[in-house]
């Protein structure tokens, strides 16, 4: 990877880039050049045609003309732009305040799709750091924009955070593509969120040292085929459901489950709340305490409930453990106290609001509410 500049001084690349490729719009070829920039010149598109410059557009809001399928920016005179987002979010999401890029069309090449080819060929080169300061704009209060149940919200922040969303009615493997794997590649987020993805727990025999080893755990739950018609049916997902949502969670937004709770929600509220524990607070955790035996008790029978609650074996002891109390196990390693979790289910019984604060839109809460899934629970046959 190249040298990354986040600090007080303008960046530009370090050498000149050479790109072709096809306009999504047009199917025609494009060729496209960046190149190194002095400070303060910003990002802008300099538009060629037979050799001669005919155009020079800042990559600014100020010059956005169109927003319908892709971002079209463009001058007073006519000439435009088009589909430059993938290439300037790549630009940005590197640090790279000030490249002149020559283009001999009127859309940016289309690539992959995205902005990785971007970003690789920009990696190869590296940045140069200028002299100058960098320029920086500071959010001193909330900011909302809202169109009908859509929204985004910028908020005063020491540093730059980025908040990303789940699309629940998506494909698990749009996020995870490795969970397509053996028939899952239907499987949605939803069917995640209300136990009925058919991957209740793990077939595979595993010891519990599993549970401990974030992607061990995730990448069997990938690999193996679900146990009934994704869905369909509940079953609960005793401890696989936060591994799951978990690496949903970790692939879109870059961060673990636990960082997304702590940063985004317990330290917001104020809330004693942790999805792996630090262990300086061992000492107020009380022991989890076996329930008395039930006449009976609880059979595996099925395949369904061995993997929800059999494999691997976990006794009451182990929760009482630093490996246990120190990971992030988030559908049964959730440490903390009754205000707390009265603090947290404020936002959903509000609306997505808690302390004048929004955490949920209120559409997310009603989506909460309603029913995924109907039927008798394959696992607790409830």
């Amino acid at each position: 990877m190249s040298n990354r500049f986040i600090g007080a001084r303008q960046t530009t690349i370090a050498q000149r880039i050479e790109l072709e490729g096809l306009g999504v719009h047009s199917g025609a070829p494009v060729s496209i050049t960046l190149h190194p920039a002095e400070a303060d010149t910003g990002i802008r598109f300099c538009i060629m045609k037979g050799g001669r410059q005919i155009s020079d557009i800042a990559a600014s809001h100020e010059n956005v003309k169109n927003l319908t399928l892709c971002t079209v920016i463009g001058d007073d005179d006519g000439n435009t732009v088009s589909t430059v987002e993938h290439l300037l979010a790549a630009l940005r999401g590197l640090s790279v305040d000030n490249c002149l890029i020559e283009i001999d069309s009127k859309e940016v090449p289309i690539m992959d799709g995205s902005s990785a080819a971007f970003v690789q060929a920009i990696d190869e080169v590296g940045l140069k750091e200028l002299r100058a300061a960098r320029k920086f704009i500071k959010v001193l209060k909330p900011v909302v924009v809202q169109e009908g149940e859509c929204w985004g919200e910028l908020t005063p922040h020491a540093g730059f955070h980025l908040d990303v969303e789940i699309d629940f009615d998506a494909p698990v493997a749009e996020y995870w593509p490795e969970f397509a794997a053996n028939g899952k590649e239907k499987v949605k987020v939803s069917h995640l969120m209300s136990h009925s993805s058919g991957v209740p727990g793990w077939t595979k025999p595993a010891p519990k040292e599993m549970l401990y080893d974030w992607d061990l755990a995730v990448n069997l739950l990938a690999a193996q085929a679900p146990l009934w018609e994704p869905g369909t049916a509940p079953g609960y997902h005793a401890m696989s459901q936060g591994y799951l949502v978990g690496e949903v969670i970790r692939r879109a937004s870059g961060r673990t489950v636990g960082a997304v709770f702590r940063e985004d929600i317990a330290e917001p509220l104020g809330a004693d709340f942790h999805i792996g524990l630090p262990a300086s607070e061992d000492h107020r955790v009380a022991d989890l305490q076996p329930p008395p035996a039930a006449g009976g008790g609880f059979s595996f029978e099925t395949d369904v409930k061995k993997a929800a609650f059999a494999n691997p074996p976990i006794e009451i002891s182990e929760t009482r453990t630093r490996a246990w109390r120190g990971a992030e196990i988030p559908a049964a390693g959730g440490t903390g106290n009754a205000r707390s979790v009265s603090e947290i289910h404020t936002i959903l019984a509000n609306g997505g609001v808690s302390q004048g604060k929004r955490f949920l839109s209120e559409s997310g809460c009603r989506k909460a509410l309603e029913c995924q899934v109907e039927g008798t629970d394959l696992v607790l046959d409830m």
